[in-house]
């Protein structure tokens, strides 16, 4: 057995990397795939996020705490990062939005934290090497056994994570800032579109930047089939963001294969919901060797950018998608792979990246627009 200070921690990495450092957050014993993200900041949005379920998350910005958290920069009801990695952290926040400090709200949420480690030497071995599986553990260990635990733990390659991270009941999303959305609608002239969300992890934000687009949002679980999305006669559909490998969400792929095929209604597809998209096209996704989890990735084509906030581990194959059927629209031009894509004769696209900027900048939010004409479009369409 190995004896571990009362404030100490370790990270080991699957190639045997061993790192020390600090405790803070929930003390314990945490697997994961080991990521890192580059954002400086909004760290509780990262943290809520349940596109990062089942991951290490070790942050590249030097110091994590500053300015506490709050009710409103929840991403989700839950926490799905399992581990988090920083340089540094406060436990004496600044910030007159702050209702705790991130210390003992990762206590409450169970999420184990490390600190006080050489955060950009760790990025470059995992940009180096590839993002792959560890451990953080502020309990006492034997390495052997950790070591042995660790080689058992599944890659993120064919995991479907996202049934996990879904919603097992119907719900309804109408309200902006506190704000009534019926109350909303009497104040507003524009026309409310329903759009029926498909919940493989989606974000609060996302909801919001639908809504305050003008649109009423009914989530549903993952497992949902064509028939239930028919029954809620809505104007558009929306693939959601969430965790794991695109191709394993069978269920998902499907769905959206009928929804294209037997159906005109508008698809919107995020992140994941993006790749689902593409695979249901005839597409084909692959693993990324260390992702892309940030908030300045440059996105485009043409001339025309957008700096977006990405988080993601699989990318869609741009040679397997079906020229015939299949526009790619934005390329990350940081390694070309694809950013974007759209259906040529029917109101179905999807961005790789997540434009409702929580966190990140606000260069992609015309895709919500995009996707309000469409289904505007539609609706004179059945009239």
């Amino acid at each position: 057995m190995n004896s571990i200070a009362h404030d100490s921690a370790v990270l080991i990495l699957a190639d045997g990397t061993f790192l020390e450092g600090k405790s803070f957050g929930y003390k314990g014993t945490v697997f994961g795939e080991v990521v890192f993200n580059t954002g400086m900041t909004g760290y509780q949005e990262v943290i809520t996020d349940p596109s990062y379920f089942g991951q290490l998350v070790t942050f590249t910005y030097p110091e994590l705490g500053n300015t506490g958290v709050n009710q409103f920069d929840q991403e989700a009801s839950s926490s799905y990062v399992k581990g988090v990695i920083s340089r540094q952290f406060s436990s004496n926040p600044s910030s007159w939005r702050s209702e705790q400090s991130l210390n003992s709200w990762l206590q409450e949420r169970k999420i184990v934290g490390i600190y006080g480690l050489d955060t950009r030497a760790l990025v470059r071995h995992l940009r180096e090497k590839g993002a792959m599986n560890g451990l953080i553990t502020s309990e006492d260990f034997s390495a052997p056994d950790l070591l042995d635990k660790l080689k058992k733990e599944p890659s993120m390659e064919g995991l479907n994570l996202a049934d996990e991270v879904s919603t097992e009941e119907r719900y309804k999303w109408n309200s902006l800032c506190g704000v009534d959305f019926d109350q909303r609608v009497k104040n507003s002239q524009k026309n409310i579109y329903k759009v029926v969300a498909i919940d493989f992890g989606i974000k609060r934000s996302i909801l919001d930047r639908l809504v305050a687009h003008g649109c009423e949002v009914e989530i549903v679980p993952s497992s949902v089939d064509l028939e239930m999305v028919l029954k809620c006669s809505p104007d558009g559909v929306f693939l959601s963001n969430g965790p794991g490998d695109p191709a394993a969400v069978k269920g998902g792929i499907d769905l959206a294969k009928q929804l294209i095929n037997k159906t005109n209604i508008p698809l919107f597809g995020i992140c994941l919901g993006h790749q689902i998209l593409g695979l249901a096209l005839g597409g084909s996704t692959f693993k990324l060797s260390y992702g892309h989890h940030g908030l300045n990735h440059p996105c485009g084509i043409s001339g025309k950018v957008e700096i977006t906030s990405q988080n993601h581990g699989f990318a869609l194959d741009a040679s397997s998608l079906p020229n015939d059927i299949v526009e790619v629209t934005h390329l990350n031009l940081n390694d070309r792979t694809v950013a974007a894509i759209a259906v040529r004769n029917k109101p179905v696209f999807g961005v790789q990246y997540h434009p409702e900027a929580s966190p990140g900048p606000h260069d992609a939010d015309n895709h919500f627009e995009r996707f309000v004409s469409l289904m505007a479009e539609h609706r004179r369409r059945v009239v």
